[in-house]
């Protein structure tokens, strides 16, 4: 069988959130879901592209009314499906969302940032009950910390709950730990998302936008990586162009054949924090 074009695709079904996180710049973007007929449409035209949908750039995915169609849809289309969620309204989809059976579920951990101690540990809890079902389940659980440096002590009571909770392997890797099978720890620095106010960071960087992923915003907007949020790099969209001729555009084959190089051709890449991870 061919390799697909794309490890994964970035899907976004919904823009709207329920939580309003300080390391999350959110967006100024009309508020915005796709409906189950634009979704089977996407479905349709990336399920050449990529094995992998990924139902993340900005919102909250487990907002959606018709979450589980869409799941269904992308199943039914050959496509494995990824979620990633803050994690606060697993507590009552956790059953639901089990049955859907997705690929993968990322938990960002780090979301919960105000609360009593009574409610972050009735959301940590719940949490942990859906990781601990989901992924003997079959579904790989990812929770994820990404607020070292941020987090005024909170990650170390996260862990130390955690470790209670999940004595298991806790095999230590190079961003975290797998804790059992099926449920992994990732950890990271607080990033600074690409913004064109932001300080210019200078143009020598590398990034795997348009080289191993790609993302459509709700509005069906096809831009080069997840961070773009508010669609700064639109380069077509996937309702009315072909995605193929679009991801071959000259303005695309620029960038990537920059990050091969390891340049930025658009200004949103000079300003991203995130890009000056990757090590060049």
């Amino acid at each position: 069988m061919a390799k697909k074009r794309f490890s994964r695709i970035y899907v976004e079904i919904t823009n709207v959130c329920n939580r309003s996180c300080s390391f999350c710049p959110g967006t100024a973007r009309a508020p915005r879901m796709l409906s189950v007929d634009e979704f089977s449409i996407i479905a349709e035209k990336i399920s050449p592209l990529t094995d992998y949908v990924y139902l993340h750039v900005m919102g909250e995915p487990l907002m959606h009314p018709e979450l589980f169609d869409i799941i269904s849809i992308a199943k039914l289309g050959g496509l494995n499906v990824a979620i990633t969620t803050n994690g606060t309204l697993l507590g009552e989809l956790s059953e639901e969302l089990i049955c859907a059976k997705p690929y993968k579920v990322n938990v960002s951990i780090h979301s919960f940032e105000e609360g009593s101690t009574e409610e972050y540990l009735e959301y940590i809890n719940s949490v942990f009950n859906f990781a601990d079902k989901a992924s003997d389940a079959g579904i790989l659980v990812t929770l994820r910390l990404w607020n070292k440096g941020y987090d005024e002590g909170r990650n170390i009571n996260t862990l130390e709950l955690m470790k209670a909770r999940f004595p298991g392997e806790w095999a230590l890797g190079v961003r975290g730990a797998r804790i059992k099978h099926k449920l992994h720890l990732e950890e990271g620095e607080r990033f600074s998302w690409p913004d064109m106010r932001a300080e210019l960071l200078g143009d020598r960087v590398f990034c795997h936008g348009l080289g191993d992923h790609v993302a459509i915003l709700s509005d069906g907007s096809i831009v080069p990586c997840c961070l773009d949020r508010e669609g700064a790099i639109t380069l077509g969209n996937i309702f009315s162009d072909d995605p193929c001729q679009v991801l071959s555009s000259p303005r695309a084959e620029a960038i990537r054949s920059g990050f091969k190089n390891k340049c930025a051709t658009e200004e949103l890449c000079k300003r991203c924090g995130y890009a000056r991870r990757f090590k060049i």
